[in-house]
């Protein structure tokens, strides 16, 4: 074969794996044949150069192509692998730690489900967009969907637990009924998965109700605590466009984060393609996050990656304010009435107009570009365990709070 033959034949070679060494140094030796030492090294680093650059903009083709029928997809830019056993406990909303996220990246996580009427029609919008999410499954739900569970895997998203029951006092309960809703939680979904390898270390607190007892009993699994860095209030009794409001807003304030969702409100499942087509547009990239394995090892991280830059305080997790909701507006309600109306006075008039949101009415849902009043979750009803405790008057004895016994059949944490 002539030298040029040769030539020809070597540079034709694939640029990617163990062949890249190989045409690399072939482009080299025949460089060498006419060049001195120093004219070949010069090409060598040139050809490096050369296929470093073509692969970061291949990188970004190669994920269109991985979503069909929709090249202008959100999809999901990378993945994170965590190791829980060096970082117990992420999210800002009570933790010093969240993901080592980069500006503009954001981490979508949906609790309470799995509940077929929302959380079905919610992962073919995740798989319209080719997006990646984490699911915190409560383990009667998954006892009672089985089904849906194997659903949400099959699509390749990261399934965690979210307790047994959702007791809503989950941090204030005796030691062995937290170990139980911890377990049966767990054995639950593994039970649907039908292997415990394909059920993430992943828990988070109902409620965010965290308590010190209630992580040392996770710390002692090897289980990882997820709480959030922002919610989009959608277990409230609010529209599907302020759903989509408060997260975005929330969002560009931080630049980055962990959203907490959840699968089974119909509001949520209104928002949720709003909300991934604004981040599209507003240039954020989702980020899956997997644990780490003996065949995955974890995402090398520096340590300050783990601290954003809106925290400036020790690490220290922070017990939840008594009567916890998300917002500014809604942590005053369960203050003194007295109180409450001085720091309502302080505030500026939006946040005075947001409180307005939480009396009882008909929600507004978007459905064919047509507003639609409809009570479409029971989170305005006295007796679940999704609406907020203060918003209405709970006669003492009330057993509004106890824990749910029997299967959710509604779009929300309702009691039997």
């Amino acid at each position: 074969m002539s030298d040029k033959s040769q030539r020809a034949r070597r540079v034709k070679l694939p640029f990617t794996g163990p062949a890249l060494s190989t045409a690399v140094l072939s482009l080299a030796d025949g460089f060498a044949m006419r060049r001195t030492i120093t004219t070949s090294r010069t090409a060598l680093l040139s050809a490096l150069g050369i296929v470093i650059a073509m692969a970061a903009l291949a990188a970004p083709a190669a994920h269109a192509a991985d979503c069909p029928g929709n090249p202008d997809a959100l999809g999901t830019s990378r993945t994170i692998v965590v190791d829980p056993k060096e970082h117990r406990r992420i999210g800002t909303m009570q933790y010093g730690e969240t993901l080592p996220l980069e500006d503009h990246e954001v981490v979508l996580t949906f609790d309470d489900g799995p509940l077929p009427a929302h959380t079905n029609t919610i992962l073919d919008i995740l798989a319209a967009q080719c997006v990646k999410a984490t699911f915190f499954m409560v383990g009667r739900m998954a006892k009672e969907f089985p089904q849906d569970v194997r659903r949400v895997h099959d699509a390749g998203h990261t399934i965690g637990t979210h307790s047994e029951n959702h007791p809503f006092h989950f941090g204030d309960l005796p030691p062995e009924r937290m170990a139980s809703e911890i377990d049966d939680g767990i054995a639950h979904v593994t039970a649907a998965l039908g292997d415990p390898s394909l059920l993430a270390p992943f828990f988070r607190v109902p409620g965010l109700r965290r308590s010190d007892a209630a992580e040392a009993n996770l710390d002692q699994r090897g289980i990882m605590t997820w709480s959030a860095d922002f919610p989009a209030d959608d277990w409230r009794h609010i529209s599907s466009g302020q759903v989509v409001h408060y997260a975005l807003s929330r969002l560009e304030a931080k630049g980055k984060g962990v959203l907490l969702l959840h699968d089974i409100q119909a509001r949520t499942q209104a928002a949720l393609p709003v909300i991934l087509r604004e981040l599209k547009a507003r240039g954020y990239r989702i980020v899956h996050v997997v644990p780490a394995t003996p065949e995955r090892p974890k995402t090398v991280t520096d340590p300050a990656q783990w601290i954003p830059h809106w925290i400036h305080g020790p690490n220290i997790a922070t017990k939840a304010y008594p009567g916890f909701r998300f917002g500014a507006a809604e942590m005053q309600h369960s203050v003194p009435r007295s109180e409450r109306s001085i720091w309502l006075a302080r505030q500026p008039t939006a946040i005075r107009a947001s409180m307005v949101q939480l009396a009882p009415s008909p929600g507004e849902l978007q459905i064919g570009g047509k507003p639609t009043l409809a009570d479409i979750s029971a989170a305005s009803r006295q007796r679940s365990l999704a609406r907020l405790p203060g918003s209405w008057p709970t006669p003492p004895g009330d057993r509004a709070f106890r824990p749910i016994t029997g299967p959710i059949k509604t779009g929300s944490r309702t009691a039997s």
